[in-house]
């Protein structure tokens, strides 16, 4: 992915006590510019959803900037117990989205990274105050959508209104970490002429887990088996999720599976919907 803008951000001040009681958050009016973190799917593998996503920030008048400098949010050694290492590389996440303006986050694992365990991770370090500063002003990409920029209340006007039949998978990490399964599904079935159906079982685990996939693939294979025919029993056209993760795993046993159920990220499917362009395709 190549970065947006390249001129210095227009800091808005974020306060750093977002967080009210009972995990409640506290959200800012909508900013001037904001910091998009890709994750290491995104920038690998889901390159236009990261440009949809870009796109659609910047169609809501918001400055996003893409600091090249990101690197993997630390979240897989910090599951295997490997602090230090962990440390090393939220570090580069600490010095790469150091203006106080929110930071949006393409993974509900990763925003769960920063905003829930950076604080846990840093706590009795030197960048204690950095990382607690930079939970407070991490999002989700729905949450910041639907809580700050308020977009669900424009998705009437969507430019492509044909009829879509969508099955939604909300990651764990998205649903129980960050607990923004409402404004995923408010996205989705705000939108004119998508269909949003529900499979069985909707809030289990795909599977992937990161490294979970990795010391357990026989576990991980049975129950991304399980998710893919259920997602398919709905006979939807498409599967959406905001984890990259979740749609590599359940896309590949979908592939597998011979199903025809084609995956998108979150980004791609309002991109399209709202522009009337195909995912990755420049709007302007």
């Amino acid at each position: 992915m190549t970065q947006s803008v390249s001129a210095t951000p227009v800091v808005q001040s974020v306060d750093p006590q977002t967080e009210q009681a009972k995990g409640k958050r506290a959200y800012p009016a909508k900013p001037r510019a904001v910091y998009l973190m890709g994750t290491c799917l995104v920038d690998s593998f889901y390159a236009d959803a990261g440009l949809d996503a870009i796109r659609l920030l910047e169609g809501q008048g918001v400055q996003v900037i893409f600091p090249q400098s990101q690197t993997c949010c630390g979240q897989p050694a910090y599951n295997s117990g490997y602090d230090d290492e962990a440390r090393s590389v939220a570090r580069v996440q600490l010095q790469a989205f150091a203006a106080d303006i929110p930071v949006v986050v393409m993974m509900g694992s990763c925003a769960g990274m920063v905003h829930k365990e950076y604080p846990a991770l840093f706590a009795g370090q030197p960048e204690q105050a950095d990382a607690e500063a930079l939970a407070a002003r991490t999002y989700e990409f729905s949450e910041f959508l639907v809580n700050v920029l308020h977009i669900e209340q424009q998705l009437s006007d969507a430019a492509d209104q044909s009829a879509l039949r969508v099955a939604l998978h909300t990651s764990c990490s998205a649903r129980r970490g960050m607990g923004v399964a409402a404004e995923h599904k408010a996205l989705v079935e705000n939108l004119p002429g998508v269909q949003l159906v529900e499979p069985e079982r909707v809030a289990e685990c795909c599977g992937f887990g990161g490294t979970f996939a990795v010391k357990q693939p026989a576990i991980s294979a049975a129950m991304a088996a399980d998710k893919a025919s259920a997602i398919a029993a709905t006979n939807c056209k498409r599967l959406v999720s905001a984890d990259c993760g979740c749609l590599m795993n359940i896309g590949g046993t979908l592939e597998k599976q011979g199903r025809a159920v084609k995956t998108q990220h979150l980004a791609s499917l309002l991109y399209e919907r709202l522009s009337g362009k195909a995912s990755g395709q420049e709007g302007k």
